[in-house]
């Protein structure tokens, strides 16, 4: 079970998102700084306990209209070194100390976990509380695919970005097992589960618009799994 403490970060996670997110090529900000606002998300459990998995929405108000990103973190109490490449920063926790944060998609355990999510083998969980549930996350899956999704990662594969999301090649330790892509929607859009695109499964969850009404989308999905 994942504790949230009630503490400070120093900087904080708006701050750290605000110098990196510009440099991604799905952030649709022009030449202003961002503007942050913390919209909604949610919460993964770690079973091992070590690391803090966390789905942040946030708004984006510094352009013409407001823009809504998911960006998927991991805290770590030290460096990963196959996730280098996907370092935001690192912050001073008021209770942990120092944590270095990862983008999520070059995580194995974030990775991990969302597919353990797709697979009813994991429960989401709210985003500011310890131990609670989140039943607004709605998790869709296609058929049997479950019983095939792989464990025991040897890490995310290449994460390839795109304009509106990133993707990440998923398999298990076995050179010849199935294979997969996973898509984690960077720019968030309300509405339902699209139909007809092969997904096996998929996650959607809400968060809060500027104005504050509730919205509600897709926020990552994977294909069936090849061999």
């Amino acid at each position: 079970m994942a504790v949230i403490h009630r503490t400070t970060m120093s900087p904080g996670k708006l701050e750290l998102l605000a110098a990196w997110m510009p440099s991604k090529p799905w952030y649709r900000g022009g030449g202003e700084a961002p503007l942050l606002a913390k919209a909604g998300g949610f919460r993964l459990d770690d079973p091992a306990g070590e690391v803090g998995i966390e789905f942040m929405v946030v708004t984006d108000t510094s352009g013409d209209s407001p823009v809504t990103y998911q960006v998927p973190m991991t805290y770590r109490g030290a460096p990963l070194a196959s996730a280098a490449d996907g370092l935001i920063g690192t912050s001073e926790h008021g209770v942990l100390g120092r944590r270095w944060i990862y983008d999520g998609t070059h995580d194995v355990v974030l990775v991990e976990q969302l597919l353990a999510l797709l697979a009813g083998r994991a429960t989401a969980q709210d985003q500011n509380a310890s131990d609670a549930p989140d039943p607004t996350v709605e998790v869709l899956t296609g058929g049997s695919w479950a019983a095939g999704v792989p464990q025991g990662l040897t890490g995310p594969g290449p994460v390839a970005e795109t304009a509106d999301a990133s993707l990440v090649t998923v398999g298990p330790a076995a050179q010849d097992g199935p294979v997969s892509t996973l898509t984690l929607c960077r720019v968030l859009r309300p509405g339902p589960a699209p139909e007809g695109d092969g997904a096996a499964g998929r996650v959607l969850a809400g968060w809060s618009a500027p104005d504050g009404t509730r919205q509600h989308g897709p926020f990552a999905h994977l294909a069936a799994f090849e061999r």
